[in-house]
C-alpha cells in the first residue's frame, strides 16, 4: 500500500527534480548570480555601455567636439554643466569622457568578436585535423607570435592609412593567436570522447563534427576567456591612442583622453583623473566578471 510523502519530502523531490532539469548554462548562471562582485560589476558595466551609447547619440548638452575658447582649462563645476571641466582647447570633459568609453568599448568588443571568429575556427580545425596541417597551422601563428604588436600595427597604418577600421583589424588580427591555442588544447582532448568517435563512425564530414561537436563543447572556456580579452584590448587600443597610433581627433577614445590629461596635469589634473578613473572602473568590471564566468562554469568547483 502506498504512503503519502510528507510536506518535507515533497520539498526534497522537488528540488532534486528542479537540480536535475536545470541545463549546464542555467546552473553556470545561478552560480554567477550567487557571485557578488560579478553581480555587481555586471549592473555598473551595463550603466557604463548605457552612458556611452547616449554619449555617442549626443544627447549630452555639449558636443563632444565644440570648441569653448573662452572656457580652457574650466574645473569640474555645475556652471554651464561643465561637471568634468574642460580641457585645453574648451571642450567639455563628460562629452569626450562618454564619447571616448564608447570608443573603447566599441574597439574591445569588434576586435574581440573578429579575434574570436578567427581563433576558434583556427584552433578547432588544427586540433581536430592534427598531423602535418595542426603543425602547418600552429606554425603559422607561432610566426605571427614572433612579430612585435606595435610593428605589425604600424605596417598596417603605412600600407592602408589610419582609420578606426583598421584599428579593429590590426587588434583583432593580433589577439586570435592565444584563443588559437587555447582552442586547439580542448578540441585535442575532446576529439577522443565518444560523441565525436561516434559521429565519425556514422561518416559526418570532419568540418560538420568541428561545427555541430567540437566548438559548441569548447565555448565555456571561450565565453571566459572572451570577459578577460576585452579588457586587453581595451589596453591595447588605449596604449596606440596614447602612442598617437589610435583614433584620429576631433574623435578620441579613454586612451587619448588619457595621453592628453598627462600632458596637462599639472594645471588641469581633472583632464586626466577622469578618463582614467573610467578605464580603471571599466577593466575593473570586466576583470570580476571573467572571474565570475570562470567560476560558474569550472566543473571543479561544482
Amino acid at each position: 500500500m502506498s504512503t503519502l510523502a510528507t510536506p518535507g519530502e515533497k520539498a526534497e523531490l522537488m528540488e532534486t527534480a528542479a537540480v536535475k532539469g536545470r541545463s549546464l548554462w542555467e546552473d553556470a548562471r545561478a552560480r554567477l548570480m550567487r557571485n557578488k562582485a560579478a553581480v555587481v560589476s555586471i549592473i555598473v558595466l551595463g550603466t557604463l555601455v548605457v552612458l556611452a551609447i547616449l554619449g555617442q547619440l549626443g544627447v549630452w548638452v555639449h558636443d563632444y567636439d565644440t570648441i569653448y575658447r573662452e572656457e580652457v582649462w574650466v574645473p569640474p563645476t555645475f556652471e554651464n554643466w561643465h561637471l568634468f571641466g574642460t580641457d585645453a582647447q574648451g571642450r567639455d570633459m563628460v562629452a569626450r569622457t562618454l564619447v571616448g568609453l564608447g570608443v573603447s568599448l566599441m574597439v574591445g568588443i569588434v576586435a574581440t568578436i573578429v579575434s574570436l571568429v578567427i581563433g576558434v575556427t583556427w584552433g578547432a580545425t588544427a586540433g581536430f585535423i592534427g598531423g602535418r596541417v595542426d603543425q602547418a597551422m600552429m606554425r603559422f601563428v607561432d610566426i605571427l607570435y614572433s612579430l612585435p604588436f606595435i610593428f605589425f600595427v604600424i605596417i598596417l597604418m603605412v600600407v592602408f592609412g589610419r582609420n578606426i577600421i583598421l584599428i579593429f583589424v590590426a587588434i583583432g588580427a593580433v589577439e586570435w593567436l592565444t584563443m588559437a591555442r587555447i582552442v586547439r588544447g580542448q578540441t585535442i582532448a575532446l576529439k577522443r570522447m565518444e560523441f565525436v568517435e561516434a559521429a565519425e563512425a556514422a561518416g559526418v564530414s570532419q568540418w560538420m563534427i568541428i561545427q555541430r561537436h567540437i566548438i559548441p563543447n569548447v565555448l565555456g572556456p571561450v565565453v571566459v576567456y572572451v570577459t578577460l580579452m576585452i579588457p586587453v584590448v581595451i589596453l591595447a587600443e588605449s596604449f596606440l591612442s596614447f602612442l598617437g597610433l589610435g583614433v584620429q581627433e576631433p574623435l578620441t577614445s579613454l586612451g587619448r583622453l588619457i595621453s592628453a590629461g598627462a600632458q596637462d596635469m599639472e594645471v588641469a589634473p581633472w583632464t586626466l583623473i577622469v578618463p582614467a578613473v573610467t578605464m580603471m572602473v571599466t577593466l575593473f568590471c570586466l576583470n570580476f566578471i571573467g572571474d565570475g564566468l570562470r567560476d560558474a562554469i569550472d566543473p571543479k568547483d561544482r
